[in-house]
């Protein structure tokens, strides 16, 4: 494989307690740090899963309550309840950035992600939103997507030329058995990592317009545009 980009690594849609520590001990075997976007029920369920991967070093980010579409789609006060309902929970957990990951419906990034109350929402609340450039589809191919997240990272033609932000999935689905071995080969390959993400994945920092955030929003009111 050619090509130096860093990595970012994620893992959205946990804590699951029959995924998420077996990924940490991976990382930690490993000396990486991730972030976590975490759901606010498996949260509510699972917190000190969250407690061990922040006491690790990971940062936990809000990645809405219900995971239960694009917040574009939504009345506004449905989606701004996910968004505010998981942070309250997050609660000493958070990043001081307030970061937050909409949901793609499939990694997808467009107007969908948000709709205006969200923006202004957060906004208001000075969120960070984290958005991608690698999703390598673990979530729907646990045994495939290996090879695929290695070309996205280190390819010929990786997805980025200098910052790779991936998304994966502590979900209990099987894919995180082959996290290891992902790692081990990314490190043969002399890739490097790190924890913070990318300037092009962030366009909304601590509530300020840091790239264009209105062209996630589905109806923006102009507050961060």
């Amino acid at each position: 494989m050619t090509g130096a980009p860093r990595i970012t690594l994620s893992f959205d849609n946990g804590p699951e307690p029959e995924v998420t520590p077996a990924v940490l001990d991976v990382l930690r075997a490993r000396g990486l740090r991730a972030t976590f976007f975490v759901l606010g029920h498996k949260l509510a369920a699972h917190r000190a899963v969250a407690e061990r991967a922040h006491a690790e070093g990971h940062w936990i980010g809000n990645h809405t309550w219900h995971h239960a579409g694009p917040l574009g789609g939504m009345p506004d006060d449905d989606a701004v309840a996910e968004i505010a309902r998981t942070q309250d929970l997050i609660g000493d957990l958070s990043h001081p950035d307030r970061l937050f990951r909409p949901q793609g419906g499939g990694g997808v990034l467009g107007q969908h992600l948000l709709n205006g109350a969200a923006l202004d929402h957060l906004v208001r609340h000075r969120f960070t939103v984290a958005l991608w450039n690698a999703v390598p589809g673990d979530f729907r191919d646990p045994e495939g997507w290996v090879d695929r997240a290695l070309s996205m990272c280190r390819g010929p033609n990786p997805v980025a030329p200098d910052s790779v932000a991936l998304v994966l999935h502590d979900l209990p689905n099987g894919a995180m058995r082959h996290l290891d071995r992902f790692l081990g080969r990314l490190a043969d390959a002399g890739a490097g990592f790190a924890q913070d993400f990318p300037d092009s994945c962030l366009p909304l920092r601590r509530g300020a317009d840091a790239g264009g955030v209105a062209r996630y929003v589905t109806h923006s009111t102009g507050a961060a545009a």
